[in-house]
């Protein structure tokens, strides 16, 4: 199966997040689909080889993890993106469930964005239990939350906001915050 990098145009204008910030953005997620597809055809030529136990098999397998997470992360992060919608009150009572209020849910999610390094945040949904989570993940293919699913997504890296803000994080923060949709988050809660 070949991936094909999704068009994400429809955020080109979207409130403080330039053209050229955004082309970039795109670009980089455009890597990921085609690495995930280079990686993934590498794989199989040597699993039909027979060559499961040679470390190229091995590194190649680790490596998708890290293309496949790219490219996916980066698609829950553009599709929750662009044409701004608050949460619902249904939304509102499931994040006051488990954060409190949604005002607490919204101090905590943007105070692990605001943390020092690079990575994600992303609030998950436990699939055993259905309580929702914030976690900060560091890398694409390390620390996700095994059996929960991403709701929201935020990209930490400094791809994601260096261009239009330089170091000021904050002000990327409050741009993401202006412009999420709620209604898919709302949408992928299980």
């Amino acid at each position: 199966m070949t991936y094909e990098a999704k068009n994400y145009d429809r955020l080109i204008g979207m409130e403080g997040f330039s053209e050229a910030l955004l082309r970039n953005h795109f670009t980089l997620y455009q890597g990921y689909v085609a690495n995930t597809n280079k990686v993934h055809e590498a794989i199989e030529v040597l699993a039909n080889e027979g060559k499961q136990g040679t470390p190229e098999f091995a590194e190649l397998t680790r490596r998708f993890g890290w293309e496949w997470n790219g490219m996916r992360l980066h698609e829950l992060y553009f599709d929750n993106l662009g044409n701004a919608a608050g949460p619902s009150d249904g939304l509102k009572l499931v994040l006051a469930r488990d954060f409190g209020s949604f005002d607490s849910f919204k101090q905590r999610f943007l105070a692990v964005g605001a943390m020092r390094g690079i990575g994600w945040t992303i609030l998950y949904q436990d699939g055993a239990s259905g309580r929702l989570f914030i976690s900060w993940v560091n890398e694409h293919d390390v620390g996700h939350l095994a059996g929960s699913k991403p709701l929201l997504v935020m990209d930490c890296f400094e791809h994601a906001f260096m261009l239009d803000y330089g170091l000021k994080r904050a002000a990327y923060l409050d741009a993401f915050w202006r412009n999420l949709n709620f209604k898919v988050v709302e949408e992928r809660l299980g």
